[in-house]
Order: C-alpha cells, then sequence, then structure tokens
C-alpha cells in the first residue's frame, strides 16, 4: 500500500514523502490517526494544495517541542513508593507516575510521551528517563524514587 505522509513519521518519512507501508499499517494506524493518506492522484493533488499549511503546522509542533524542552532540560522530579528494608519496591514507578509527577511540577507530559528503556523502576534511587516531546525532540530527566516504609 502506497500512502503519503502529512506529517514526519518516525522511522518511516518527512512531510510529503510517498512510501510503501504494509496495508495493516496504513489502513490501521497512519490514516485513522491522520498521519498518512493514500496515495492516489486526488489526495496527492490534494496534499500539493495543502503543503505550506501542514509545513507551517509541522514548525509550530517542533517550536512548541523544543520550548518544552528547555523547560524540562536537567529536571528531577521526587516520587515517593512504598519500599522494603534493601529499597525494592512493592509493585514499581511507571509512566502514569513519571507523567503526574510532572505536571504537578507544572509541565504538561503525556503519559505515552515518557519513555522507560528499562522498564518500570522497581528500586529506589535515582533513575535517567527519557521525555519524547516530538519525533526530533528528547529530552532527559532524572527520576528520584524514595523509599516509604
Amino acid at each position: 500500500m502506497e500512502v503519503i505522509l502529512l506529517q514526519k513519521v518516525e522511522n518511516l518519512g518527512n512531510l510529503g514523502d510517498k512510501v510503501k507501508v504494509r496495508p495493516g499499517y496504513g489502513r490501521n494506524f497512519l490514516i485513522p490517526q491522520g498521519k498518512a493518506k493514500a496515495a492516489t492522484a486526488a489526495n496527492i493533488a490534494e496534499f500539493e494544495k495543502r503543503r505550506t499549511e501542514l509545513e507551517k503546522q509541522a514548525a509550530d509542533a517542533f517550536t512548541s517541542a523544543t520550548g518544552r524542552k528547555r523547560e524540562l532540560d536537567g529536571k528531577t522530579i521526587t516520587i515517593t513508593a512504598k519500599a522494603g528494608n534493601e529499597g525494592k519496591l512493592f509493585g514499581s514507578v511507571g509512566t502514569v507516575d513519571i507523567a503526574e509527577a510532572l505536571t504537578q511540577g507544572g509541565t504538561k507530559v503525556e503519559r505515552k510521551e515518557v519513555r522507560m528503556s528499562q522498564g518500570p523502576i522497581r528500586v529506589a534511587g535515582e533513575h535517567k528517563v527519557e521525555i519524547h516531546l516530538h519525533t526530533d525532540v528528547n529530552v532527559e530527566i532524572t527520576v528520584v524514587v524514595v523509599a516509604e516504609e
């Protein structure tokens, strides 16, 4: 299935690229999310008419993400969780907990923007977590998990 991208998609292409994708990926994800349209002659012509508008939207999104990165750069948040004697948590600290802590701290962050490459945090201490704000903008923050006995 060939689609034309209406915005930059990570590991796929940039705005306006005509790419070949698997039918399920295009039909079930890209098209319903508004990230792409089927690459028919009519859709390509419509895209060319809207190209400047879409490029402006992409530039605005990048500028907004860069501003949010400046707010989050070097930020440290503290989360208290119940833990045993050796610092091992009863449960874990996940993306929801981190997103809520950042939002309460004044910076709106959604759960899907928090990337935890090592999985949920299960031990008290200091951990690095990546926040994915845009396809080209990532920022690393420090999460300190304090044991509450």
